[in-house]
């Protein structure tokens, strides 16, 4: 069970947050208001929360858990997710929270929350702003997916990979968009979530799927240069 803890400057003055792509795994939720700049860099793709079966819509950074293939030349990855900078922190009300057995946090390593003033560090700020972008946005992507699943636009996806070195890797349980139902619409429907700026959503996660072959080509270049 986690343990989560109201932030304060005095009580985790020596908690330490680890950099979250070293600590979130490979497949990412996003909102509605990053998918443009995440289709840019990487596959978006649907899937079911374990608890409730609804849909969510992640971005998928990399094959194996805490796997990484978006890397630009600098190493950083091309796309930076608003939950890697949340993770570990919640909304309480107006307050926020932490979870202390998250292994994002430590006492020996990463950047303090708090600096000697007592004033958030940036990462302590970069959590706080993730998580008002990501409350602000979580109703719209909630509609989105709606209308997808009102249209019966979602249709599940098989994903099955090979590489030099022999490994099979199959990704299940994902999802995407249906380009044969978005061409089957109403002209009504169409319109409709045209002006919503749905389609333009839907087409965008839909294209994004190219960069599972980038992804792979990559991924073969990495165990080359192992």
């Amino acid at each position: 069970m986690s343990k989560m803890e109201l932030l304060s400057s005095d009580k985790h003055a020596t908690v330490r947050a680890l950099a979250a792509e070293r600590t979130v795994g490979s497949f990412v939720r996003v909102v509605l208001d990053e998918i443009v700049m995440a289709a840019a860099s990487c596959p978006l793709l649907l899937s079911k929360h374990a608890e409730t079966g609804a849909f969510y819509i992640g971005a998928l950074m990399g094959f194996k858990e805490r796997e990484l293939l978006i890397e630009r030349p600098d190493g950083k990855p091309s796309f930076l997710p608003m939950e890697w900078d949340r993770e570990g922190f919640f909304a309480v009300g107006e307050n926020i929270a932490l979870d202390r057995d998250s292994r994002r946090f430590a006492e020996d390593q990463g950047e303090l929350l708090f600096d000697q003033h007592g004033q958030p560090t940036p990462s302590l700020t970069a959590a706080q702003r993730a998580l008002g972008r990501l409350i602000a946005a979580s109703a719209g992507t909630d509609l989105f997916i709606a209308e997808l699943v009102a249209h019966r636009l979602i249709e599940p996806i098989d994903i099955s990979l090979s590489f030099d070195d022999g490994e099979r890797l199959r990704l299940d349980g994902l999802y995407t968009v249906s380009l044969d139902a978005i061409a089957d619409l109403d002209d009504a429907s169409s319109l409709r979530l045209l002006r919503a700026g749905h389609l333009q959503i839907a087409y965008a996660i839909s294209a994004s799927l190219q960069h599972i072959a980038l992804m792979s080509r990559r991924r073969n270049e990495h165990l080359v240069s192992v």
